[in-house]
C-alpha cells in the first residue's frame, strides 16, 4: 500500500476539510465551470432572456445535437457552463421536480423553489464519500406569480438570485459589460440585443447566429420560447458585426 502523508487526504476525499476549512474537490468543480463556454441570463420587467455561446467542433457533428439551453417546464428554462454532461443530469432532476409539483399541487412550480431543489442536490454531492460534486453551474430563468426570475446554482450548492449574471470562461468580461449597460426597464427585444452584445466580447471571431443559442420567457405569455437561427440572425444584424463595444441604449 502506498504511503499517504498525514493531512494529504483532504485533497482526495470530498468529505475531508483542509486545515484552512476548504473542500478542494468543490473548488476543482468550480474551476471546471470557469473552463466552460460562456452563458448568461438577464431578467427585466418584460421577461427573461437566456443566451449561451455555442461551438461546433467538427463539420461532421449534427448541430441540433449541441444544446446549451434547456426547457425545464412551460415557464422555466435553464442554461449551463462547465461539464454539460453533469448539467444534463441536473436538468433532468429539475424537470422531474417541476412535474411532481404540477401533479401534487396542480400549479406550476416557482422558479425560486426549483432553484433551491437543484441547489440541494448539488450540496448533497459535496458531503458523501464515493461521489464527486457536479462540475456545472446553472442559470435558471422563468416567469412565475412573482414576475420574471433569475437564479444561479453553484457546484457547492449555493443558490442566489440575480438581475443578470454570466457564467463560464468569459464571465468576468461579460459581467462587467452587463453592469455598465443593464436596465431593468428595457424592452425584451432590447434585452436580447444586450445579451448578444455581451456575448460578442467572448465569442471566437465575428458574432453570428451559428455561435449563439438563445431563449426567452416573456412576462406576457410566461411561456419558454427558444429563438430560431433566423431570429437570432435578425438581432445580430441589428447590432452589427463591428468589434467595437456598442453604447448603451
Amino acid at each position: 500500500m502506498a504511503f499517504v502523508p498525514p493531512g494529504a487526504g483532504y485533497d482526495r476525499a470530498i468529505t475531508v476539510f483542509s486545515p484552512d476549512g476548504k473542500l478542494f474537490q468543490v473548488q476543482y468543480a468550480q474551476e471546471a465551470v470557469k473552463r466552460g463556454l460562456t452563458a448568461l441570463g438577464i431578467k427585466v420587467n418584460e421577461g427573461a432572456v437566456l443566451a449561451a455561446e455555442k461551438r461546433v467542433r467538427s463539420k461532421l457533428v449534427e448541430e441540433v445535437s449541441i444544446e446549451k439551453i434547456f426547457q425545464v417546464d412551460g415557464h422555466i428554462g435553464a442554461t449551463a457552463s462547465g461539464l454539460i454532461a453533469d448539467a444534463r443530469v441536473l436538468i433532468d432532476h429539475a424537470r422531474i421536480e417541476a412535474q411532481i409539483n404540477r401533479l401534487r399541487y396542480d400549479e406550476p412550480m416557482s422558479v425560486q423553489s426549483l432553484a433551491k431543489k437543484i441547489g440541494d442536490i448539488q450540496q448533497l454531492y459535496t458531503q458523501h464519500g464515493g461521489v464527486r460534486p457536479f462540475g456545472a453551474r446553472l442559470l435558471i430563468a422563468g416567469v412565475d406569480n412573482k414576475g420574471p426570475q433569475l437564479y444561479e446554482t453553484d457546484p457547492s450548492g449555493v443558490v442566489a438570485a440575480y438581475k443578470c449574471q454570466a457564467i463560464g470562461g468569459g464571465a468576468q468580461n461579460v459581467t462587467e459589460y452587463l453592469e455598465r449597460n443593464y436596465d431593468e426597464k428595457a424592452t425584451l427585444e432590447g434585452t436580447i440585443r444586450l445579451a448578444l452584445e455581451s456575448l460578442r466580447l467572448v465569442v471566437e471571431g465575428e458574432l453570428d447566429a451559428e455561435k449563439v443559442e438563445m431563449a426567452i420567457i416573456p412576462a406576457k405569455t410566461t411561456q419558454f420560447e427558444k429563438l430560431s437561427t433566423a431570429d437570432i440572425e435578425k438581432y445580430v444584424k441589428q447590432i452589427g458585426k463591428s468589434s467595437a463595444k456598442p453604447a448603451k441604449e
